[in-house]
This record gives structure tokens, C-alpha cells and sequence, in this order.
């Protein structure tokens, strides 16, 4: 156990240590939790690019439950961004980038900053022989 093998000088720094390390593990929660939502919002539109190639049958759940859940996320880009030539809607191209955005900038810098947290309260001495 990482708390047992500190020397902590008090009670203060043991808890301002467990303080810390909490706060970088619900850190690192956050945003793995996050990562997973965005992989999910980026396969449920590439299903939804999929499904307007193919054009799957709107009856279908697995189709309504597809575009229900992607058109609120879809819907305000499409309303400010024209179709392209031929009438081709790039509004979900445009949401991917928006969430490859997100996992690179909002995911990485929340699980590099909590490794910072980390390495920043978890001071080991060192010892000169």
C-alpha cells in the first residue's frame, strides 16, 4: 500500500495525501468514462452513415434507436452547416471530428493531469549513500 510506505510527518499529510490520490483516481474515472461514451457517439454515427448508404428499413428498432440517439447531436450541426454538392449532408463527418477532438484534447489532458497530480503529492525520498 502506497500510504504505508510514505513517511508521512502527520495525520495532515497522510490526508492531504489520500485527498489528492482520490482526487486523481475519480480524475482518471471521469475520463475513462468519458473516452467510452465517445467511442459510443462515434460507432453509433458511423452505423448511421452506414444505415443512410444502405437504406435500411426506418421501421426497424436497431435503425429508430440509431438515428434517435445520434439526431439531437447531429441536428444543430446540420442546421448550420449547408449540403454539399448534390445535396450531401457532412453534419456527421463534422460530429466525428467534434468528438476525436474531445478524446484527444478533454480525455488525454484529463488523464495526463491527474498522472501529474499523482507524481506531483507522491513524493518518495531519496536516500544519497
Amino acid at each position: 500500500d502506497l500510504l504505508e510506505t510514505l513517511p508521512l510527518s502527520s495525520s495532515e499529510n497522510r490526508f492531504r495525501l489520500e485527498r489528492m490520490i482520490l482526487l486523481a483516481n475519480s480524475m482518471l474515472g471521469l475520463a475513462s468514462l468519458l473516452d467510452s461514451l465517445l467511442w459510443v457517439v462515434w460507432f453509433l454515427v458511423l452505423a448511421r452513415v452506414v444505415i443512410s448508404w444502405v437504406s435500411a428499413d426506418p421501421r426497424k428498432r436497431l435503425v429508430q434507436f440509431i438515428m434517435g440517439s445520434t439526431e439531437p447531436l447531429i441536428a444543430p450541426i446540420r442546421r448550420r452547416l449547408p449540403l454539399v454538392g448534390g445535396g450531401l449532408d457532412l453534419s456527421p463527418l463534422v460530429l466525428v471530428f467534434l468528438v476525436m477532438f474531445l478524446q484527444y484534447a478533454l480525455v488525454a489532458s484529463l488523464r495526463d493531469y491527474a498522472v501529474i497530480m499523482k507524481r506531483s503529492t507522491v513524493t518518495v525520498p531519496t536516500h544519497s549513500f
